[in-house]
């Protein structure tokens, strides 16, 4: 049943007042019944409590202009309770009051995994999550990722003609990183965007571990790919465990500072994850027959100048590790001409920083 525009105006009113986040939203709520009776019992509450000021409650007149704001955006509201809202979301303690999105809200309630990894990610680490959210979107799962540059905006590009859904930090209409602008723009027409913060919040770095839980949240497992032992991809994994979901990891070389992350986590019992049969066996989901093509694009991160061998060899050393890749995946993932790129790692080879192996591929020396 819709829930009136009174109630969701109420609603927001008490998310957005002093001292109430999602948990003490989610209580008073079921103690009162609405979010009405709640803001009408709330002050006495907080002097029995022993406050000595009023709290500062949410305005109606501020919960209208949000909404307003949403709506001139193309923002749907979702509420907690409402049947689009994610049904596994809805299950955790401090599941969001509210959220808004931008595309196709019924993908919100199907078969969901996440995807998360390290921003400054390997070529090869890209690759695999690219290819196994694809494999994943094959098999009727949704791809749940944070937006973020490298194995997250890889993730969503592989399954962007399947289904995707990008948990950002910020308001729908602050994108962020700039750089996924366009990925940005395809998940809405293609999947869906969400959000619990109001329009106009700009993201910052609090924002990011309440984003990460929506990530795990809304997903039946959570996949670690890339990311070092204090990332935010292992705050993703942690609070999935927390909130009971499968955990898997994808292992790497011990010299690749990027594989601490997942190592560690398959060291603390989490699952190896080398393919999609991994993870469907994790959620006994049965596997489907795969029509990949090997020659998928690799995911376009940057595009230099003719001349920039500076800022080619900046991210030519960021996407390699000590895992062989191939010259040619190497130059499509960095978007840069091949000429440039065999420029890049003579210099770099002549210097001892990389590698070159037989069979066209390199690798970081050492």
């Amino acid at each position: 049943m819709a829930v009136a525009h009174r109630e969701i105006v109420d609603r927001l009113r008490l998310i957005r007042s002093e001292s109430v986040g999602p948990v003490t939203y989610r209580e008073l709520v079921r103690r009162f019944g609405t979010a009405g009776e709640a803001l009408r019992a709330i002050q006495d509450l907080s002097r029995r409590g022993g406050r000595q000021t009023p709290l500062r409650l949410g305005k109606a007149a501020d919960a209208e202009a949000e909404l307003a704001m949403a709506a001139e955006q193309g923002a749907q509201v979702v509420m907690h309770g409402d049947a689009a809202y994610p049904a596994l979301l809805h299950e955790i303690p401090d599941a969001p009051p509210i959220l808004y999105a931008l595309g196709d809200i019924a993908i919100l309630n199907n078969d969901a995994v996440a995807i998360v990894g390290a921003r400054n990610a390997s070529a090869i680490g890209m690759r695999f999550a690219r290819e196994l959210a694809t494999d994943l979107g094959r098999s009727n799962i949704v791809v749940v990722s944070g937006l973020a540059r490298g194995i997250d905006a890889a993730a969503h590009r592989g399954a962007i003609d399947t289904a995707t859904i990008a948990v950002v930090a910020g308001g729908l209409d602050q994108i962020y990183p700039p750089e996924n602008e366009g990925l940005f723009r395809e998940i809405c027409e293609k999947g869906c965007v969400i959000s619990e913060m109001p329009p106009g919040t700009v993201p910052q770095a609090r924002h990011f571990p309440r984003r990460n839980r929506i990530v795990s949240g809304s997903s039946k497992a959570v996949i670690v790919v890339e990311g070092a032992t204090r990332s935010g991809s292992l705050i993703t994994a942690r609070l999935a465990g927390e909130q009971g979901r499968d955990v898997l990891a994808v292992p790497g070389s011990p010299l690749d500072p990027r594989a601490r992350g997942p190592n560690a986590l398959i060291r603390q019992g989490a699952a190896i994850c080398e393919s999609v049969d991994d993870v469907l066996a994790a959620l006994s989901l049965p596997r489907l027959p795969s029509t990949r093509n090997n020659d998928d694009e690799v995911d376009p991160v940057h595009d230099f100048g003719n001349d920039d061998t500076e800022a080619t060899q900046r991210h030519i050393l960021e996407r390699l590790s000590v895992a062989p890749v191939d010259i040619d995946e190497l130059a499509r993932s960095c978007n840069v001409p091949s000429l440039l790129v065999s420029t890049s790692l003579l210099e770099l080879e002549l210097a001892g920083r990389v590698q070159r192996l037989p069979g066209h591929r390199v690798q970081l020396s050492g």
